[in-house]
């Protein structure tokens, strides 16, 4: 079976969980291509899987933790390509795929359905149009526009596939809203990780510690440096903070010493099990991946977000962890951290999402989905 991945390159979660698949497929024999741009694509080169090059579909823009919409629509459009589709079913006619899987990347799934290929959609959100929702009117007819276009592509995919814990248990499940007609094409995978807990050895750290993956663009770093105040206030906790490409460890300088500063980790996994909590952004790959490792979450969601937002109050909601947005205190981020590592109740809840992530094997099941649906391709 020859599988084209397209990969939507605005933040790694995407690019991760289709590693992740891509890695289950090629270990079964199976021909894989990686359709990827930017940092994503240069991630998976560094990972050691080849990419073949696809155009960008939209550029986020933000500042001081918060999403800018219209410069994100700005940017996006003076970055756009008229000619993407055309790029893309290019792509299609040379590599001949017998299935599509596109992560949240809509060109792919467009020329896809030009060329009369299967294509299985990987989304964690349906409901985009709530980004639009507190614009003017300009904004939100966008954005009514915008759900007329993805209501569209949902009908028309193969299968949609949730990479999340089934239902009542999953987190994502304030940012679905399928027409009835669609919900009967989900499935719910589990989480598509890029490793597995039982594979995986886990860094020797200071306990207790905590774990920060508050980096990548530049609007988080006041976060970013709010928790290194919070490591000031109490020396018993350990933190490791990855900074990521965007941020320059070198400009802070008189860190406490329960305070490690990490560049770039190409492997965070080791971190990530040894770790007794996880501070992150609301990115819905980023919690799949502590909850498949059993770790409680504190979660800073992108302020004007709505998908980090609505993932960040089910963290809350089923006890996984804590919410709290870019005005806490380091005082107020002491306690839900000095709270989270005690609360036995919210560590038994998050072994037990661990325990259910491993019995659901999301890459495995989600291969042998593809392998059904080529093996009923073929018999047509």
């Amino acid at each position: 079976m020859k599988v084209l991945i397209f990969i939507c390159g605005e933040g790694l979660g995407h690019t991760s969980r289709c590693i992740a698949l891509g890695r289950e497929l090629l270990a079964a024999g199976h021909e894989v291509y990686l359709g990827a741009y930017g940092y994503s694509k240069e991630f998976i080169e560094r990972k050691g899987y080849k990419t073949v090059e696809i155009p960008p579909e939209i550029k986020l823009v933000g500042e001081s933790g918060s999403l800018n919409l219209k410069r994100s629509i700005i940017s996006t459009l003076k970055n756009g390509n008229i000619f993407a589709v055309f790029k893309v079913l290019s792509l299609l006619k040379e590599k001949k795929p017998d299935i599509v899987v596109s992560d949240s990347y809509f060109t792919g799934i467009v020329a896809s359905k030009v060329r009369g290929i299967p294509v299985y959609l990987i989304v964690n959100q349906s409901n985009m149009e709530t980004f639009f929702k507190e614009g003017g009117i300009a904004l939100r007819t966008m954005g009514g526009v915008i759900k007329q276009f993805y209501n569209c592509i949902f009908r028309r995919v193969d299968r949609i596939i949730i990479p999340d814990f089934p239902m009542p248990y999953t987190v994502c499940r304030l940012n679905l809203a399928f027409e009835e007609k669609v919900s009967k094409n989900l499935f719910f995978s589990g989480p598509l990780t890029l490793e597995k807990f039982s594979d995986v050895k886990a860094e020797v750290l200071q306990k207790p510690h905590v774990l920060s993956l508050i980096g990548g663009f530049g609007y988080r770093e006041p976060i970013f440096r709010k928790v290194i105040e919070v490591a000031k206030l109490d020396k018993n906790i350990n933190y490791t903070l990855l900074s990521g490409p965007n941020l320059n460890p070198e400009i802070f300088s008189n860190l406490p010493e329960n305070v490690t500063i990490e560049h770039f980790i190409n492997d965070q996994f080791p971190y990530l099990k040894a770790s007794d909590l996880v501070i992150a952004p609301g990115g819905h790959s980023t919690i799949m991946e502590a909850l498949t490792f059993g770790v409680p979450v504190l979660s800073f969601p992108d302020m004007n977000h709505s998908e980090q937002e609505s993932n960040a109050t089910v963290i809350e909601l089923e006890g996984y962890g804590r919410r709290l947005d870019y005005n806490a205190s380091p005082e107020e981020i002491l306690r839900s951290i000095r709270e989270l590592l005690k609360n036995e109740k919210i560590h038994q809840k998050v072994e037990t999402m661990k325990n259910l992530s491993k019995d659901l094997n999301a890459t495995a099941t989600f291969k042998e989905l593809l392998e059904s649906n080529s093996k009923i391709s073929q018999k047509i």
